[in-house]
């Protein structure tokens, strides 16, 4: 059974408060789980300490038995010292402008610089 440790939401419209769990991957986000591990209450400011909540030992469990968690999760676990974090993929060029664009900027950086 593949494990996963992920995010399951609760909490009203607008207002969204996660859990922590440790689920079978092939179940859905809120589906059926195994065990509660925290908490997790975005609407709460970054430096808040009820935040993240973590069960830290049963994280540690969990890990230790080949359970992969989420890519929030592992920022998590990372925050808490529990794994390495993870490495971070280089983001796309699609925010740059395109190859005229830049040649364009270049030329007028060029004749401004001249």
């Amino acid at each position: 059974m593949a494990l996963r440790l992920r995010l399951t939401r609760g909490g009203a419209k607008k207002r969204p408060f996660y859990r922590i769990v440790v689920a079978d991957a092939r179940s859905p986000r809120d589906g059926r789980f195994i065990e509660v591990l925290g908490t997790y209450n975005p609407m709460l400011a970054g430096d808040h300490p009820e935040r993240v909540v973590l069960k830290e030992e049963r994280l540690r469990h969990w890990l230790s038995v080949g359970a992969l968690p989420s890519d929030r999760v592992a920022k998590f676990c990372a925050t808490a010292g529990l794994m390495e974090p993870r490495v971070r993929a280089e983001q796309t060029k699609k925010a740059q402008p395109k190859k005229k664009a830049q040649e364009r900027m270049a030329a007028a950086a060029g004749e401004a610089g001249a």
